[in-house]
């Protein structure tokens, strides 16, 4: 909580007026490991854009910290009229919206869709018509495995504005929380998002096309589907001892994590079973968690057992 309490101070005009006036004015010196030096014009911090009446804002919340959301996000949240979110937003972001500023509850889980998906993009269209400014507000990045191209074509079908926000999308969190780059010139040089849901024709992905050693496999929304996952990319011809992580609840206090081989994976899980939302990255660069100074400084907690 104090870093929320942080940020809204930070939002508050007056400080932040404050710290512009402070900065106003000022440089930086930029040192050069070659003994040069240069002065550069100090930086410009705005916070007071505009949130337009009758337009959707379709924005990240990122990964679940609140201290990994944008400035811009978080601008908005304080500025739009409304404020449609999914199941994934956690409070801590959503403690940003003002009193008294609609909220409309559109969240999504496994078994139970609390809204359709046409009822959202009509929500949309609706709140936007009534002139108001709305921020449509997704876990993680809008546009990864977010919906966000079906609302699109519900917004430009009714003639309505909006404007993308990115924002942290899980993988990025998940790597950043134990302590891994998603691509090394010794490990990959590719990565891919994948989703697990297995919904393209025929029912699952093209495993041999993914069972590559030179890239960073990402699968999203994948935790009742690691069994498959593993025993597929077994069967195109990745080892057995082919490093798999994953990792739930990325970026957030109570952030768990299970590290082990395509072999050893699915009894790992049932062993020590994680929470959804959970990410399951597969390539030889989880084998740098168990050195990663990073990683050290970001232990996650002990699964449930």
């Amino acid at each position: 909580m104090r870093a929320l309490s942080q940020l809204k101070t930070l939002l508050s005009p007056e400080p932040l007026q404050a710290a512009l006036s402070r900065l106003h004015g000022l440089g930086h010196i930029v040192r050069s490991p070659f003994g040069r030096t240069t002065r550069v014009a100090a930086p410009t911090v705005t916070l007071d854009g505009d949130c337009h009446a009758g337009r959707v804002y379709l924005v990240g919340a990122g990964s679940g910290d609140v201290e990994l959301l944008t400035l811009k996000a978080a601008r908005l949240l304080q500025q739009a009229d409304a404020v449609v979110y999914d199941r994934l937003v956690g409070d801590d972001v959503l403690a940003l919206i003002p009193a008294g500023h609609e909220r409309y509850y559109v969240g999504k889980e496994r078994g139970h869709h609390s809204v359709p998906q046409a009822e959202i993009g009509a929500l949309l269209v609706k709140l936007a018509g009534q002139g108001k400014s709305v921020v449509r507000l997704k876990g993680g990045d809008p546009g990864v495995f977010g919906r966000m191209g079906e609302e699109l074509a519900a917004l430009a079908e009714a003639g309505v504005e909006a404007e993308i926000v990115p924002g942290i999308t899980a993988a990025s969190a998940a790597a950043a929380g134990m302590g891994i780059p998603l691509t090394d010139r010794a490990h990959a040089q590719q990565l891919r998002f994948v989703t697990a849901q297995l919904c393209r024709k025929g029912g699952e992905p093209d495993w041999a096309e993914l069972a590559r050693q030179d890239e960073t496999l990402i699968f999203y929304m994948g935790l009742t589907k690691v069994e498959a996952i593993c025993t597929g990319l077994r069967r195109a011809g990745l080892p057995d001892d082919w490093p798999i992580m994953l990792v739930a609840n990325a970026s957030l206090p109570e952030q768990a994590s299970l590290v082990g081989t395509l072999a050893d994976m699915p009894e790992k899980l049932a062993a020590s079973p994680l929470p959804s939302p959970c990410l399951i990255v597969v390539g030889s660069v989880v084998r740098m968690v168990e050195r990663s100074p990073a990683a050290m400084t970001n232990t996650p907690a002990e699964p449930s057992r």
